[in-house]
């Protein structure tokens, strides 16, 4: 396998991954809390990192103006959501949603860029939006009754019903895919002029950083702030690590050296990625329609990447 390659797929565990992490916190760690620890560990990972290999030199004052637009959208806003939707839909959920930001990226493409939208390309649209529909609209139904025997007892119990994703979550999803999207948009010309990625992502997530704690200026922020558990900050630490540090540098890596529409396609393969994750996680195997879902989505993504 090619190194683009490997390091595509890579960024698709890591960010799979750092999503598990994150649902490990759920009912433990308040949302902004959350953001507030990930995003401050994500920036001293990358800061450090960008001062190792030497980035800051390539950073100049144009694109500092992109990133930190870029940040507004893809990191404060998009993160923010990113951290509610798992914590509301779950993070197979959350993942298959994420898939959204490729038809988003090429409608904004298209608008803002004056970029073309071929037959290809639309067709991809709408086997992504298949395979949502499909993975998260398919419920188990709860079976009919069954009949007693003549003592009274019934043969077998009702399987329970499998509870319906919410349309909070639904949106949570949705909104984060659009961020990332605009994220990508207006990140594209500060990574075109040469930025070094680790700088990149250190601007972006040091704005976002400020934003968070400057929050708890707000009393109503202030109060929902848990006391500090080494055991939860580790995890989301370890969570940020995994999502932001390794896997957008990984993504990035592979952009420098790979094809864009292949590196585009297995770096979205998160969906797919993530259902063995849930399986040995939670000991239940993801039922077909999640797996063909994912598939789905997958497919999209590479009608509309590749050439």
């Amino acid at each position: 396998m090619f190194v683009s390659e490997a390091f595509a797929i890579g960024s698709a565990t890591c960010i799979a991954l750092s999503s598990m992490f994150i649902n490990e916190l759920n009912g433990r760690v308040p949302l902004m809390q959350l953001a507030r620890w990930q995003l401050t560990a994500a920036f001293v990972m990358t800061a450090l990192a960008a001062t190792v290999v030497g980035g800051w030199a390539t950073l100049g004052a144009w694109q500092l103006g992109s990133l930190l637009a870029s940040s507004v959208f893809g990191i404060v806003i998009a993160s923010t959501t990113y951290f509610a939707a798992i914590y509301t839909a779950g993070p197979r959920v959350t993942a298959l949603l994420f898939s959204l930001a490729s038809p988003f990226a090429l409608v904004l493409g298209y608008v803002a860029l004056g970029e073309t939208i071929d037959l290809r390309q639309g067709f991809g649209v709408v086997l992504i939006l298949c395979g949502i529909v499909i993975a998260i609209g398919f419920r188990r139904r709860r079976p009919a009754p069954m009949i007693p025997l003549a003592d009274g007892e019934p043969i077998a119990e009702p399987a329970p019903s499998t509870p319906p994703v919410s349309m909070l979550g639904i949106t949570l999803g949705v909104v984060t895919a659009l961020g990332q999207a605009l994220g990508s948009l207006t990140a594209r010309p500060a990574m075109a002029g040469g930025v070094e990625p680790f700088t990149a992502m250190a601007v972006r997530s040091g704005l976002a950083v400020l934003c968070f704690w400057a929050l708890l200026a707000l009393p109503r922020v202030r109060a929902q702030a848990n006391s500090f558990r080494m055991r939860d900050f580790r995890l989301a630490a370890t969570a940020a690590f995994f999502g932001t540090a390794l896997g957008m540098s990984l993504l990035m890596a592979a952009l420098k050296t790979g094809n864009v529409g292949i590196v585009s396609t297995l770096s979205s393969m998160t969906p797919v990625v993530i259902l063995p994750m849930v399986w040995l996680r939670s000991g239940q195997m993801p039922r077909a329609h999640a797996w063909g879902g994912a598939a789905l989505a997958i497919a999209g993504t590479a009608l509309m990447s590749l050439s």
